[in-house]
């Protein structure tokens, strides 16, 4: 059975077809769905005009390659917006498909349980608007807390002011409080996670096979973080390895991330092309 998942996140959505237990392949469009979030509380009309555009795109897309089954499911900008029922009606009416609003505490289980299954470790899903921490082992959750904290949010803040950046950062993150990973193996997710490793390894064309198992350390984060901020927008779009379209958001989320391993006392991270995008189908698959 060909299955189809469509993440609806506060930088990008994302399509992933499924078929026979593996991921086929992933597609993402930038829409920036939680610009404004941080000033308004609430999503701009033309956000949500072309993120609902780009879900009946990836939805028909699907459609045309067989897909047996479309999921789709919002993340914190669509849960946190105060315009929440405006967006879900304008896809509903665009691309005909009922969103799935998950909490923070779903966005975290599906993460892990898509990167890690049931194995022991820890996941850092820096995404646009909110940003989960999750630890398990044996099977059982360990730790698990989403902070409103991304790289959308962070650009509508501070732009790319290092301090600004680095003053929010340190004031959001204390929020996570003492996170037992010691002895833990800690895992990345989400699109600054493989933008870093895709920059960490200068790749010409992007290449999943390749990002996933990349390991970045402290220090190489350190200084891509550094290096992002230091650059004008248009120059860091000609970075070798860069998504362009997170240009602008990069440096930022590479500060997070640095913050983050730094608060955890952890050394290195080690980059995951498997996320929430297969955490929502098998757990779509477990219910039914």
């Amino acid at each position: 059975m060909k299955i189809a998942a469509i993440d609806i996140g506060s930088n990008s959505v994302r399509l992933m077809m499924w078929a026979d237990g593996k991921t086929l392949y992933k597609a993402l469009n930038t829409t920036r769905l939680g610009e404004g979030l941080v000033s308004t509380g609430a999503m701009t009309g033309s956000a949500i005009s072309r993120t609902a555009a780009a879900i009946r795109d990836f939805k028909l897309r699907a459609e045309k390659e067989g897909t047996q089954r479309v999921y789709a499911f919002a993340t914190a900008a669509v849960r946190s917006a105060s315009n929440r029922a405006d967006f879900l009606t304008a896809v509903r009416e665009v691309a005909g498909i009922d969103v799935d609003v998950i909490s923070g505490e779903e966005e975290a289980r599906i993460g892990i349980l898509g990167a890690l299954g049931y194995g022991d470790g820890g996941i850092i899903d820096v995404g646009g608007a909110s940003t989960e921490i999750t630890l398990q082992r044996g099977g059982k959750k360990l730790y698990s807390h989403s902070a409103n904290i991304g790289t959308v949010r962070l650009f509508d803040a501070c732009g790319r002011d290092g301090d600004k950046l680095s003053r929010y950062i340190e004031g959001a993150i204390a929020e996570y409080g003492d996170v037992p990973c010691q002895g833990l193996t800690m895992y990345a997710i989400g699109g600054t996670a493989t933008t870093m490793a895709s920059v960490a390894l200068a790749l010409e064309e992007y290449d999943p096979a390749v990002i996933d198992g990349t390991v970045v350390t402290l220090e190489r984060a350190r200084r891509m973080a550094d290096e992002l901020l230091s650059l004008p927008v248009e120059e860091v779009k000609r970075v070798k390895g860069m998504e362009p379209r997170r240009a602008d958001v990069i440096g930022g989320g590479c500060l997070l991330m640095r913050g983050i391993m730094q608060k955890l006392g952890i050394s290195s991270i080690t980059v995951s092309e498997r996320d929430n995008l297969e955490g929502y189908v098998l757990s779509k698959l477990g219910k039914s």
